[in-house]
């Protein structure tokens, strides 16, 4: 039996991230593709049975990657965000949290038939919506900042707090049930849970701090500072779990959410390498819970589990966001946004199996349904909920429904007559500065601007980039272009990021093309080259395939950009070979003639005394 556990854990591994990759290229949620082939391995075609396989070790192993998944998502939580989604946030953790335990178990016992009890427990299963499933969503579905704020936080926040009630609501009707109802039992249970919660709590809390003052100068070297904060995560989750189990995720959550909060050097790579670890440990453990479901659990699901997790859907959550909410500071469309999205995920399938064995090990009449109808919500929830929350949220307009666009790092004369031959084409940008002057020529042509640093922490916070797909940095210095491209290359892609041409003559040092983005354009078209053919009254227009000629030297009608049939973004690059569809435009760059020459020439003058200022350096040298 060891034997096989090589082969299980590494054929999950691929199977997961080849769920992902085929998730993204299709563009549906993978959380949907990775239940479908875990049920395929498991329960119908019964290839894989990974409680079998791993015996003992499942649960803690289980436990621990939900420790990591739960502390990625505290490094997440923004409180900048409860600026804007404080009360929502607060109502949907305090409030909506009991209502949701309430009416979930008045389902369950009227609706699905459980004794009061079961059904008690069967509620507090269903409070949490867990960041395993909502993070991927939220992801691909490109919500505003706001609804995405109230789903994250309620994910994150009531995944740990909805499991350890859940823990000690089933420990309390064990108690009960078999030790004639000793209130000193149920009193020890009830203080070990306290103090799991304040001994993970407070190591959240404080240990971060001193995290801070240990990464601080040369004390620790930067290849140790990612296992250090791992291994605390951990850490953490442990000393929670050895007093009370299910005690350790709010340590861990906390541990996140303060250390995302705090400035301290290495974050960035954390979150890198978390992200890729947490897509993984997601992957992983969606496969295994859903192949180690046993077929009896299937062959238990009736109409009466049918109904009661249609009345989870449409009546429990609406009606628990309904009440919460009233009076909050959201509008109608988010309520009801997040009204109908509360997928459930690894915890509460972790959770209800534990409770369906010791329940029914314990003799309660009906504990053998937990799990079918706690399935059965988790399925119908992953399905429904990630399927609709992207069309959903375009309907209500809370997210975005254009075409891919552009963040344009620089503002110089070439780049905003770019951004202005984009827009009639339906492409948006945004061209971001930290010089107000710069940016003036734009604002008066009525383009998207934002003057802020853009690698800056304000930066991050301010432009939001859920429409923004692609980058130029076309900065006037070529180290600062790399490195916008080198920060937002893990997140959009390398292909997707680009900077002008270097000027050959410059201080430049070719960099590595892992450190640096796309060329765009000619070699010859660097920043001082492209605003001088600006001024001369070169221009970028919509040609189509045929009408284009390229060569070696610079021609009249230069090929800069191929806008895809969906909007996707090409630049012509030495760094690619780009062959244009005959569905796709071709926006070129090309010389102006004649009577459209004199009338570029007049918009230059007009609009020069806005442009940017020489530098002092500059005019010395002048």
């Amino acid at each position: 039996m060891e034997q096989a556990v090589v082969p299980l854990i590494a054929g999950v591994a691929v199977a997961g991230v080849a769920a992902q990759w085929i998730g993204w290229r299709l563009n549906i949620p993978s959380i949907l593709i990775l239940l479908v082939l875990g049920l395929a391995l498991g329960p119908v075609f019964g290839v894989v049975k990974s409680d079998a396989v791993l015996g003992a070790i499942m649960r803690p192993a289980i436990g621990l990657a939900v420790a990591i998944i739960v502390f990625e998502g505290g490094l997440s939580l923004n409180l900048r965000e409860l600026r804007t989604a404080g009360s929502g946030v607060q109502r949907l953790v305090f409030l909506a949290l009991p209502l949701n335990w309430l009416l979930g178990s008045l389902a369950g016992h009227y609706i699905g038939g459980l004794i009061w009890p079961v059904a008690i427990l069967f509620g507090s299963i269903l409070v949490v919506t867990g960041p395993t499933v909502i993070m991927p969503l939220l992801r691909q579905s490109k919500l505003e900042p706001r609804s995405a704020a109230f789903l994250k936080w309620e994910a994150i926040v009531n995944d740990p707090i909805g499991a350890t009630l859940t823990l000690l609501i089933l420990s309390l009707l064990i108690l009960l049930h078999g030790a004639g109802g000793h209130a000193i039992a149920a009193w020890s249970l009830a203080g070990r849970a306290v103090l799991g919660v304040l001994v993970a709590g407070a190591l959240g809390l404080v240990l971060p701090f001193g995290l801070k003052r240990l990464f601080h100068g040369d004390l620790t070297p930067e290849y140790l500072k990612t296992p250090i904060i791992l291994s605390l995560a951990l850490g953490i989750y442990a000393a929670g779990e050895s007093i009370q189990s299910e005690t350790g995720l709010i340590g861990a959550t906390l541990f996140g959410v303060v250390l995302g909060n705090i400035e301290i050097t290495g974050l960035q790579e954390l979150r890198r390498f978390k992200e890729s670890l947490t897509v993984f440990l997601v992957s992983g453990l969606f496969i295994l819970l859903a192949a180690n479901i046993d077929p009896a659990v299937l062959r238990h699901i009736s109409w009466p589990i049918v109904l009661t997790t249609l009345a989870i859907l449409v009546l429990v959550r609406p009606i628990a966001i309904g009440l919460a909410t009233i009076g909050a500071r959201m509008t109608w469309k988010e309520r009801l946004l997040v009204g109908w999205i509360g997928p459930r995920g690894v915890v509460a399938a972790a959770v209800a199996g534990l409770a369906a064995d010791q329940l029914g090990a314990a003799g309660y009449p009906g504990a053998r349904l937990v799990l079918p109808m706690v399935f059965m919500v988790i399925a119908a929830t992953v399905f429904l909920h990630g399927l609709s929350l992207g069309p959903l949220a375009r309907l209500l307009g809370l997210a975005s429904g254009s075409p891919p666009g552009l963040l344009i790092v620089g503002a110089q004369d070439w780049t905003l007559a770019l951004a202005g031959a984009l827009r009639p084409l339906g492409v948006p940008t945004l061209i971001t500065d930290p010089d107000w002057q710069a940016l003036r020529p734009a604002r008066l042509a009525g383009l998207a601007t934002a003057r802020v640093e853009i690698l800056s922490a304000k930066g991050e916070h301010l432009v939001d980039l859920r429409d923004l797909d692609y980058v130029l940095a076309a900065t006037d210095d070529d180290a600062y272009n790399a490195l916008v491209c080198t920060r937002f290359a893990p997140e959009l892609g390398r292909e997707r990021v680009h900077q002008s041409a270097p000027d050959p003559e410059g201080p430049h040092v070719r960099t590595s093309r892992e450190w640096r983005g796309k060329f765009v354009s000619h070699p010859d078209l660097t920043n001082a080259r492209l605003n001088a053919l600006i001024a001369e009254g070169w221009d970028f227009r919509l040609r189509d395939a045929e009408s284009i000629a390229t060569s070696e030297d610079l021609p009249a009608h230069h090929p800069f950009l191929v806008i895809g049939a969906e909007g996707a973004l090409t630049f012509y690059s030495d760094d690619r070979d780009t062959a244009p569809a005959i569905a796709d435009r071709i926006v070129c760059f090309e010389a102006a003639t004649g009577r459209r020459k004199g009338r570029r020439g007049l918009i230059a003058r007009l609009l020069e005394p806005f442009r940017r200022a020489p530098r002092a350096a500059d005019a010395e040298a002048a």
